[in-house]
């Protein structure tokens, strides 16, 4: 049904058609790999001893499970923060008081506005100046910090979107009973709207956790910053950075299956969506207005 109303069913010839570029693009496609596969082996990347290092007891003590772990932590801090932050002012977004929203959506379409990069390098470059945390903690601080910003104002877009999210009925509901307008968000529209936002948030965890390895360019020993350590100082970079796309692949993966399980299980639970979706910096509508 969907298929017809989004474009005509193909026939025989456009079937035929579709399945002779099918055929030529996946030819296309290996070939591709065949010539990068042939032009490394050229170059001796795809020797073994190139490889093998890599998968040594002292490649991974020293170098690799560090930079996952200084990950992992970057990552929790932040997730954590951030969701602390997004409910805070995702909130004050719903506050009846104009000066209250206000604010928060200031701070809100601010740290939404301004990239995570900038403000990682710029609280680097702030906390050594001043002293506020040791140095040997700055790159740690300003990365979790960065992270928890801009994605604690991303999370609070989710918490407006995912009250603006729900029937109406709900509130005339808690209305009908005699509810406030700070009960009605307490106690019935927002943990409703956390339910459906839920798979929202996984997938925002997974942003956290790819954008952890922007720390690299601040001398933080995270985990892209150490595979390219172990790779420059063993003289296989290229290897060193296969296997960290590849352990970042499937961390991402299992969160990403996480989202959608999560959403299948509590899309009968909640009258709002619970499908995965990220709300990126201005795509967000002006304040009233729920997020798509």
């Amino acid at each position: 049904m969907s298929q017809a109303v989004l474009f005509d069913t193909p026939g025989p010839r456009a079937r035929r058609n579709i399945l002779v570029a099918n055929v030529i693009g996946g030819v296309v496609a290996a070939g591709i790999v065949g010539l990068v596969l042939w032009k490394l082996g050229q170059e001796g990347q795809l020797a073994a001893g190139r490889w093998t290092s890599l998968f040594t007891g002292s490649a991974w003590m020293n170098f690799f499970l560090p930079g996952l772990q200084n990950t992992i932590v970057a990552a929790l801090y932040s997730v954590v923060l951030a969701v602390v932050f997004g409910l805070v002012f995702g909130l004050g977004r719903l506050a009846p008081l104009a000066p209250v929203r206000w604010l928060a959506g200031m701070v809100v379409e601010f740290f939404r506005a301004v990239p995570v990069l900038i403000m990682m390098v710029a609280l680097y470059i702030g906390l050594g100046a001043f002293g506020v945390v040791s140095p040997r903690d700055v790159p740690l601080v300003s990365v979790v910090v960065a992270l928890t910003l801009y994605n604690g104002s991303i999370i609070a877009e989710l918490v407006r979107s995912g009250v603006f999210g729900l029937p109406k009925g709900q509130r005339e509901a808690a209305a009908a009973i005699g509810m406030t307008h700070g009960k009605s968000l307490r106690l019935v529209e927002l943990p409703q709207a956390l339910i459906a936002m839920l798979p929202s948030l996984v997938s925002q965890f997974v942003v956290i956790l790819k954008d952890s390895a922007l720390g690299y360019i601040i001398t933080f020993n995270e985990f892209l910053q150490l595979s390219r350590q172990f790779g420059g100082g063993n003289g296989n970079m290229l290897q060193a950075l296969i296997v960290c796309a590849v352990v970042f692949i499937l961390i991402n993966w299992l969160l990403t299956r996480a989202a959608a399980l999560v959403a299948r299980r509590l899309s009968r639970r909640t009258s709002g969506r619970t499908q995965p979706r990220l709300v990126n910096a201005g795509a967000a509508g002006a304040a009233g207005t729920p997020a798509t």
